[in-house]
């Protein structure tokens, strides 16, 4: 686990799955989704998810690496093959760093997550899926 993950402080609903890995976490509880990686810990409640879509890259591709600067930060991504990766369309998010708690509207996060977690956020936030 990375030593620069912000501790969780506060996990609404039961603990459900825990699943770390150098450069980012994802903790399911009955009631949340909390997306970690270093020095920021995305908060998402499971009633507000709206989507969860797999996402590929396109066959033959190079992994990709993505970086934005905004007025409250800067994020930086990286997607690259092996693991599934998911489009979480959200209501919104609160992102805990360490400048403080901020509360984002909607948006979406592409995630590597793997099965058991998403069946379990999918069963907890009352998410059908599509054929």
């Amino acid at each position: 686990m990375n030593e620069n993950f912000i501790k969780i402080k506060a996990l609404e609903g039961d603990l459900k799955l825990s699943h770390k890995k150098r450069d980012f976490g994802l903790t399911v509880s009955t009631k949340e989704l909390i997306f970690q990686k270093p020095h920021a810990n995305y908060h998402i409640m499971l009633e507000d998810i709206i989507s969860i879509t797999p996402f590929e890259l396109p066959a033959g591709s190079r992994p990709v690496r993505l970086s934005t600067s905004k007025s409250v930060g800067s994020e930086t991504a990286n997607i690259q093959s092996g693991m599934q990766h998911y489009r979480v369309y959200v209501r919104e998010a609160v992102l805990h760093n360490r400048s403080g708690i901020f509360k984002l509207g909607s948006s979406q996060f592409i995630l590597p997550i793997l099965h058991d977690l998403v069946i379990t956020i999918s069963k907890y936030g009352g998410l059908e899926p599509i054929s």
